[in-house]
């Protein structure tokens, strides 16, 4: 039987360069690796289903197979897991020194079904007591999910053009949580700082207390694909593990630097920070 020509569209991650280069091939499969940012792939393939397969947001794959018509089908395949006690900023002048006295504030968030957005929220209700509920939120883009809130869930739209790293640093927000490092926070503005500095020690005791290395991505397959070829989730998930492997061995490779980007990115940021360079303890 002749292999089945699919796209995949992924960010460009070491676990999968194996994948992205033709070094492995899915069984089966004639496999085209198209290479562009998340945000771009999760908004063309929720709205379009544009990809045959594809790295996607893993909130917004939950509250789609929360439903009986879910268009898609995950394979425990991750690409992207971050904790995210480092990703909660506050404006420096505000007199917010613990994470309960957000409790009444205004925080900004990307989009409120984000995945990172998700976790900070756990972590804020379940680590130190502050739901959801006792935060007035202000979003920064539509909500790409179309998700319902509980009834008591404040949120509010950002004023158009307006950036919410930029609505921090001067005060018209207080907290801003998010997936990356805002802005104003790597220009080295004095107004914007993160909530919680040791945030690299909190996670790590998160971890043994819990558990959990929080899951942002997913990898999603278009259902009706797997109708028509049930075999099709096996064939890609084992070659994402060999493309796993390979990489990990290469990462044995220590005697010599395999890329510069690492310390490229150390010297723009003046930083010995891994945390800070990986957008996340990893």
């Amino acid at each position: 039987m002749a292999n089945i020509a699919l796209t995949f569209a992924s960010g460009p991650y070491d676990r999968m360069q194996a994948l992205r280069e033709g070094a492995i091939r899915p069984t089966g499969i004639d496999l085209t690796y198209l290479t562009m940012q998340p945000a771009e792939i999760f908004w063309r393939m929720l709205q379009y289903k544009e990809f045959d397969i594809s790295e996607m947001s893993m909130s917004n794959y939950l509250m789609a197979a929360s439903r009986d018509d879910c268009p898609f089908v995950a394979i425990p395949v991750f690409p992207s897991r971050v904790f995210r006690h480092g990703y909660i900023f506050v404006n420096a002048d505000k007199g917010i020194q613990t994470p309960q006295d957000l409790i009444g504030r205004r925080a900004g968030v990307p989009e409120y079904s984000q995945t990172a957005a998700v976790h900070a929220r756990a972590v804020l209700e379940h680590e130190y007591g502050v739901p959801p509920s006792a935060i007035d939120w202000v979003q920064g883009r539509v909500d790409r999910a179309g998700v319902s809130l509980p009834a008591n869930i404040r949120i509010e739209q950002a004023p158009a053009g307006r950036e919410l790293s930029d609505m921090l640093e001067r005060g018209e927000i207080d907290c801003l949580v998010t997936g990356n490092n805002p802005a104003s926070f790597r220009r080295r503005s004095p107004k914007v700082r993160r909530l919680l500095p040791n945030y690299r020690e909190l996670e790590i005791a998160y971890f043994k207390k819990t558990k959990i290395f929080p899951i942002m991505h997913a990898i999603g397959i278009r259902r009706s694909l797997v109708e028509k070829h049930p075999w099709l989730p096996v064939s890609v998930y084992k070659a994402f593990l060999k493309a796993k492997q390979i990489c990990m061995a290469e990462l044995g490779q220590i005697g010599v630097i395999a890329t510069e980007r690492f310390d490229s990115v150390i010297h723009d940021l003046g930083t010995t920070s891994t945390s800070d360079v990986n957008g996340g303890t990893r």
